[in-house]
């Protein structure tokens, strides 16, 4: 009942469920102590509400953020409490006293002062707030950019500033309980002073060496260091905040590359979520700002995902530009018709290919190149289950998709069978669960069954940590579980708290240092493998967040089930047994005919009944009838492993940036060639007279 209200109040727990009951409740209460009248039961329930608002805010509740959407947001739930205890005082026979006229008095300025608070609020966010933002490129040397004004002057700042009434509520309330003026007078003074301070304290931020330099400056001083620099490559993205996993994957890549290398992001949402890299990080939410830019010396774009946006770019000429995605798998969106708007698509191997090819939307075979996917570098080879140590599952489920069809993931319909009937396998086996991290925010359904199968994990990982037969060795673990404390506290030490500077200081000071991030990067790798010993090797897990990635999931598996995406081809180079789920019920042999990633991959029913296949050739090798053909799809959908992936991309890239220079050297002798004169009246067609047609004469 309970986990049934939290979701209809879109509360995030029972403590939030309480924490808005309680404020719910505290007004009705605040208004029968004013009519009663009482000043103590008043106060409580001020209280009440005070501390259940504060409480929700700071929770980031979604139903305190709803409420103002129904005439109920901060500044009325403060007003009312104010309104309320003016009730009070009347009810108490204050109604003729000055302090009575004083309250009112100071409400009233008081929310006089929320005019100009907010305004001053909104003016300096909005002159800190860069035309592009940057990580990686030095202006520091060629622009004044202040420092941020302090972070608790705009924090929360709507709430900070109602929150200066509780003086003036305090000292109204011990006047009422004492009849002492004195009280509520001091009250009063206090609240007004606070607020008019508050207010004196933003005025200087919004004027003077205070406030950064105009737009027209910053984009000058960023064309004057792209000229410097002199880009070659670019990684290109827009897309939504929650799609920001979709240029991660591709940073390492962009550092890897032989030519200059800039990523070109459009969202600001983006950049607050990007992991961190060396390579130099331009944010340019504005088109028209975009196409200003001086990117002359970029030979090749490289673009990660088909978005509307895209097109800001693909109108440079002089660049050759490249689809690479953001996977390789059998969707649609593998094939969209989009594609052809780029010079060149690159996929891993010749599956992508020969995928295009089948859809015939439009993109030419010779405008394809297989450079293998660099990424899947940290991806080990199975060698078997090492001894003395029970399989281990991956059940990595793909999201629910934008549409209802029941063939986007197997979380609807199999995901409870497929991890029953592991939890339940004998000889017994331990189970990761990974779901996608899009997984229901789309689908109430997929959420919920994405719920129960955490649950069902949680449990019985729970139930294997005190089962003496799966309890290993205790110290290791907390061993382990005190070096990922020392770990992370290292990591947090290196990279910094959240309490950076907004977006203007965060692209001042935003230059990476190279060897602090190559020793964050070594603590990450180390802090994964302290991970894995933190917990028994028998324990049941789910995994969500960044850490620790896929592709770590991958490395301690020993077979993986999931659904048609990427991950299918990416687990595939790890040679392992896989599993797939056929939830539209298409049958194994079309299922297998129209998705070439599952072609060497146990398919399973919505009940999960072969997953026996799966199990047996991970407990025994020999039993393993896909073996041979996962070698060859492997080839098939990846490329060969020689020369490895990252020279075949830096091979594409500087391949295709020969062609752009010989294309762009082409316009060039054609512009600056001697034009020979040209009488232009004869040149241009004439309109045409009446009664003529084109071509031949039409005869009767």
């Amino acid at each position: 009942m309970i986990s049934t209200a939290i979701r209809v109040a879109r509360v995030g727990s029972a403590a939030e469920l309480a924490a808005a009951a309680l404020m719910m409740l505290g007004f009705p209460c605040l208004m029968l102590a004013a009519l009663l009248p009482s000043v103590g039961a008043f106060a409580a329930a001020a209280a009440m509400t005070y501390l259940a608002d504060h409480y929700l805010h700071r929770r980031g509740s979604y139903l305190v953020n709803r409420l103002s959407k129904v005439r109920a947001g901060l500044s009325i739930r403060f007003l009312i409490r104010q309104l309320l205890l003016v009730l009070l005082l009347a009810r108490l026979d204050l109604s003729n006293s000055l302090v009575f006229y004083a309250a009112i008095a100071c409400f009233l300025a008081f929310y006089g002062f929320q005019a100009p608070h907010g305004a001053l609020i909104t003016l300096i966010r909005l002159r800190r707030r860069m035309p592009v933002a940057t990580r990686n490129v030095d202006l520091r040397s060629r622009v004044r950019i202040p420092d941020a004004p302090p972070r608790g002057l705009l924090s929360r700042s709507a709430e900070k500033m109602l929150h200066f009434d509780l003086v003036a509520v305090a000292g109204l309330l011990v006047t009422g309980a004492t009849d002492n003026k004195v009280y509520g007078f001091a009250g009063v003074a206090v609240s007004l002073l606070l607020a008019f301070g508050y207010v004196a304290a933003l005025v200087p931020f919004v004027r003077g060496r205070k406030v950064p330099p105009s737009a027209e400056k910053v984009l000058a001083v960023v064309d004057d260091w792209l000229r410097e620099y002199r880009p070659e490559t670019v990684l290109y993205f827009s897309g939504s905040k929650d799609s920001a996993y979709q240029v991660n994957m591709w940073l390492e890549t962009m550092e890897q590359l032989d030519t200059r290398p800039l990523i070109i992001l459009r969202e600001r949402a983006i950049l607050e979520r990007m992991a961190p890299t060396t390579v130099p990080v331009i944010c340019v939410p504005g088109g028209v700002h975009l196409m200003n830019m001086d990117l002359s010396t970029v030979r090749v774009a490289l673009y990660a995902a088909n978005v509307g946006k895209n097109i800001h770019m693909l109108r440079v000429p002089t660049i050759q530009h490249v689809f690479i995605g953001h996977g390789d798998s059998d969707k649609l969106a593998s094939v969209n018709p989009f594609s052809k708007v780029y010079d060149e698509v690159w996929t891993a191997g010749r599956a992508g290919r020969d995928r295009y090819a089948i859809a015939d939307v439009g993109v030419r075979d010779e405008d394809i190149v297989e450079v293998g996917r660099p990424q899947l570098a940290p991806i080990q080879t199975w060698q078997g289950v090492p001894e003395g140590r029970i399989p281990t599952v991956l059940y990595a489920p793909t999201w629910e998709g934008w549409d209802d069809n029941p063939g986007n993931t197997s979380i609807l319909l199999a995901g409870e069978n497929i991890v029953r009937t592991l939890l339940e396998a004998e000889p017994p086996v331990r189970v990761l669960y990974k779901p996608h991290p899009f997984t229901g925010t789309r689908s109430g359904a997929a959420k919920a069954a994405h719920e129960r199968i955490t649950a069902l994990v949680e449990a019985a990982g729970a139930g294997r940590a005190v089962n003496p037969q799966f309890v290993s060795d205790t110290a290791a673990q907390t061993a382990a579980g005190e070096e990922l404390a020392r770990i992370e506290a290292r990591i947090a030490s290196l990279t910094g708290s959240d309490e950076a500077g907004d977006e203007a200081e965060a692209t001042r000071d935003g230059l990476v240092d190279v060897a602090q991030h190559a020793e964050v990067a070594r603590l990450r790798a180390e802090w994964n493998d302290a991970y894995w010993r933190s917990f028994s090797a028998a324990e049941h897990r789910v995994i969500t967040g960044a850490e620790p990635r896929l592709y770590d999931c991958f490395n301690v598996s020993d077979a993986m089930v999931s659904d048609i995406s990427s991950v299918v081809s990416d687990f595939i180079a790890s040679g392992k047994p896989y599993a797939v789920t056929d939830s539209a019920e298409l049958g194994a042999e079309e299922f297998k005919r129209q998705n070439t990633a599952v072609r060497a991959a146990v398919i399973l029913s919505n009940s999960a009944a072969e997953l026996g296949e799966l199990l047996e050739a991970v407990a025994d090798p020999a039993e393993d009838a896909q073996a041979a053909g996962r070698r060859e799809l492997k080839n098939y959908l990846l490329g060969p492993d020689e020369p490895p992936s990252i020279d075949q991309f830096n091979s594409a890239v500087r391949e295709l940036t020969r062609q752009a220079e010989r294309r762009n050297q082409g316009q060039e002798s054609v512009t600056s060639a001697d034009v020979v004169d040209v009488d232009l009246a004869s040149a241009v067609p004439g309109q045409r007279a009446a009664g003529e047609t084109d071509g031949a004469a039409v005869t009767g």
